[in-house]
């Protein structure tokens, strides 16, 4: 949690799936036109857009390279000379969903070889922080770093763990903890469309959500789906409704369906090899593809053609199995569908927009399953924001499916997010209740009830019958937290040179679990006080965690001197 002390600036760094940027304003600029808000260009050298594609070229040494479009175009025309190197593109959903997530765990790059992933992570959040200095420095020269105030988006569906780990990555980045604040993406997106007219809608959102009605706020990113349910209230604040939801439903989830489709082509081994011989020619593949796929629609073009790399083309020629590119086409499962011609295959529109649909039947079944809950069926507005909103398939299936509600999309949907975590650094108390996704308790040992107590669970502790394993409840999923709501343990160090105390902190799906073990429940981390040393007898400590913001946050404090500890939440270990 960034500190209270003044900034002169609030930089915000949106590390997406496929794509990667960064935006700031001064505090002087927020205070006058909120939305003076810059973001950087970036240069492909046939095109510009505000954000760079997520790819991370590191030299053998592990040293930074390049990043972006650089990155991309190093690879795609020195590829043969750069097979030393490693290569991560598109990489942060090794983040999601992964319970396994620690401090040592590796991911593995293009070609296969594998780094750990906090210093890949850190090493383009240090990339991205860098250039938005020198970009402030243009205009600021004397700036220094501890003028700004960085705010790092995470999507709202990432568990604890992730959020840490990003947090940590942020910190090898060269940012201190005590400068950067967790944005949760979908929040940051319903800021900003606070601020700015939605030309598109058929009503006027703006004048909708200040009179208090609830809106669904639909986030479609690269990698991920979060959705929420966003309430505006009298202090202009924002009030969450239903706890975010989602999963991996973003435009990489086409990407991989198109992959999965020419694999079944070509064979998977083809382009394994591709990659680790050829890289330059999948990433000029992949390139095509993303035009192709951001020009679909549901009538046009009626054939898309795909240029078959010349390397694929050669391994192709020379599989026993396949014998080249035409009889691989003429083959397989989809020949019905598509043709091969002159090194191209063209694929009719119909089997095209199948690489589309089951990440467009995942969006509309997460939407449903809010939408037809009684307490929100009343919600009439859809806020469509994220990179992937611009996709006209995705929204015509929308569109289509919720016939009487209004979808609103913002002219700059793919910044919204970007912006909005600028106006949250400015303003952090803008979302004023949260809604818990998880049930968090402790480990407790009551008392041995055999009327509610199994035998299994008894245990003796200094001669006194108890129950192991009961999940102690601070708070419960579902229910409205709002920022700063804490809830508090006493725990006593028994023995005077006891220099650490430790507690496990444990999640559940349930609203009421009864055991640690319970189906549904799962250790989060390990809250960690160290006591020091030269005290006089068994101490005892309150415990206190934080609830309501973006993150966990704990304190700790000695019950008869008062005294503060230094308390650390650990959510990720160090796989040892």
């Amino acid at each position: 949690m960034a500190s209270s002390r003044k900034y002169l600036f609030v930089a915000a760094i949106d590390f997406g799936t496929t794509y990667s940027g960064y935006a700031f304003s001064g505090k002087d600029e927020y205070d006058t036109e909120p939305l003076k808000i810059k973001s950087n260009i970036w240069n492909s050298g046939t095109l510009m857009s505000y954000k760079a594609p997520t790819a991370l070229l590191l030299k053998p040494d592990k040293t930074l390279c390049a990043f972006g479009y650089e990155a991309e175009t190093m690879m795609a025309e020195e590829g043969d000379s750069l097979k030393d190197h490693f290569y991560f593109h598109r990489f942060k959903m090794v983040l999601y969903n992964n319970k396994d997530l620690q401090r040592t765990t590796k991911i593995k790059d293009e070609m296969g070889k594998t780094l750990p992933a906090l210093d890949v992570f850190g090493h383009a959040i240090a990339y991205l922080k860098g250039h938005l200095i020198d970009a402030i420095k243009k205009q600021f020269a004397d700036i220094k770093d501890g003028d700004i105030k960085y705010v790092l988006t995470v999507p709202a569906i990432w568990d604890d763990n992730s959020k840490q780990f990003m947090r940590e990555a942020a910190v090898k980045g060269g940012i201190k903890k005590d400068h950067l604040m967790i944005a949760l993406e979908p929040e940051a997106a319903s800021i900003y469309c606070q601020h700015v007219p939605v030309e598109r809608s058929r009503n006027n959102f703006l004048e909708s959500a200040m009179a208090g009605l609830a809106y669904m706020v639909v986030d479609l990113g690269g990698g991920t789906l979060d959705i929420t349910v966003h309430q505006r209230q009298p202090d202009k604040t924002l009030k969450e409704l239903h706890a975010a939801t989602g999963g991996a439903f973003g435009g990489k989830s086409v990407d991989d369906a198109f992959e999965y489709f020419l694999s079944e082509i070509v064979g998977s081994e083809n382009i394994k090899t591709l990659k680790e011989d050829n890289m330059e020619d999948y990433i000029h593949l992949i390139r095509e593809f993303e035009m192709k796929k951001r020009q679909i629609n549901e009538e046009k073009p009626e054939k898309i053609s795909i240029q078959v790399p010349f390397a694929l083309v050669e391994l192709l020629k020379k599989d026993k199995k396949r014998k080249g590119i035409d009889n691989a086409v003429k083959n397989s499962r989809f020949s019905s569908n598509i043709t091969s011609a002159r090194q191209k295959i063209q694929i009719q529109n119909p089997e095209f927009r199948k690489f589309f649909q089951p990440t467009i039947d995942g969006i509309i079944k997460n939407m449903e399953d809010i939408l037809y809950d009684e307490k929100f069926m009343d919600v009439k507005y859809i806020l469509m924001v994220g990179g992937f909103a611009d996709c006209l398939l995705v929204q015509n299936a929308i569109r289509n499916r919720f016939t009487k509600k209004v979808v609103v999309i913002p002219d700059d949907a793919g910044l919204a997010v970007l912006k909005g975590a600028v106006l949250y650094g400015h303003q952090p108390r803008a979302i004023s209740s949260r809604v818990a996704r998880f049930t968090y308790g402790i480990q407790s040992w009551p008392a041995f009830d055999p009327k509610i107590h199994p035998a299994s669970k008894k245990v003796s502790i200094n001669g006194v019958p108890r129950c192991t394993d009961v999940f102690f409840k601070y708070i419960e999923v579902g229910q409205q937290v709002t920022p700063g709501h804490s809830e508090s343990q006493v725990f006593q160090a028994l023995k005077p040179d006891e220099d650490c105390l430790e507690c496990s902190v444990f999640v559940s799906t349930k609203r009421d679990p009864m055991f640690i073990d319970d189906e549904g429940c799962r250790e989060l981390g390990v809250l960690k006080i160290p006591l020091g040393s030269h005290r006089d007898g068994p101490t005892q400590v309150q415990e206190t965690l934080v609830f309501g913001e973006t993150e966990i946050h704990v304190r700790a404090r000695d019950m008869s001197t008062g005294k503060m500890y230094e308390a650390s939440f650990d959510l990720l270990g160090d796989g040892i």
